[in-house]
């Protein structure tokens, strides 16, 4: 089965690890929102959509309100005649930082949360001021959790990076393929069993595609 990591874990994976995938590729020599961007930025001009797509969702990951990114994204995407996938309303509230923000706006929380607890043990004058810097703190917190529901999916997809990529209905490379997958085209991982993953399609199939032909979108090592 895929494994499932915490969420500290797989935000400090991808800020560090942001070159490697599931498949051998060059690695990015900026591990940022703009070094990922501009790698991105080469592969599309390169006419590798699958790669191109793959390394602006990372930097998306790490700079979520960046205009160009999105635009980017949402081109090399229309040009390999895929559908545009635009966050929902609750997403993009909830999506309010960059992980390693939202991370550290958790922490600053529970901090001030446990401060003020400490001074009401401490004192009883101020209560209002203790009541007012405990809700903060757990508004942070609340925020942060928020932040981290929203990018959970993104731990289980990946990116195809390489063109009509043959879905089979069993992880073994012989017989006639269910389906093809485009490349550039982002799918949800399930399962993995011996050099196959297990997808499933935005459109709701599902079957076993070799590792060669994906990268996940959060490294996963």
């Amino acid at each position: 089965m895929i494994r499932r990591r915490p969420l500290a874990a797989w935000l400090i994976g991808l800020t560090l690890c942001g070159g490697q995938t599931l498949a051998a590729e060059p690695a990015p020599t900026e591990f940022s929102a703009a070094g990922l961007y501009n790698l991105a930025n080469s592969y599309a001009r390169a006419g590798k959509p699958g790669m191109a797509v793959l390394y602006y969702e990372r930097a998306r990951l790490l700079a979520p309100d960046d205009p160009d990114i999105e635009a980017n994204l949402n081109y090399v995407r229309e040009s390999s005649r895929l559908p545009r996938e635009a966050p929902t309303a609750l997403a993009r509230a909830l999506r309010f930082a960059a992980p390693t923000v939202a991370a550290w706006i958790g922490l600053a929380g529970l901090l001030i949360v446990g401060t003020s607890l400490l001074a009401g043990r401490l004192s009883s004058r101020h209560r209002w001021l203790r009541r007012a810097g405990a809700a903060l703190g757990l508004s942070m917190v609340g925020l942060t959790i928020g932040n981290g529901v929203v990018l959970w999916p993104a731990l289980h997809e990946a990116v195809v990076i390489s063109a009509g990529a043959p879905v089979r209905v069993a992880p073994v490379p012989m017989g006639d393929a269910a389906f093809v997958l485009a490349e550039a085209e982002t799918v949800h991982m399930r399962a993995e069993h011996e050099g196959f993953v297990l997808i499933r399609t935005r459109a709701g199939r599902s079957g076993w595609v070799s590792r060669a032909n994906l990268a996940a979108v959060v490294p996963t090592s």
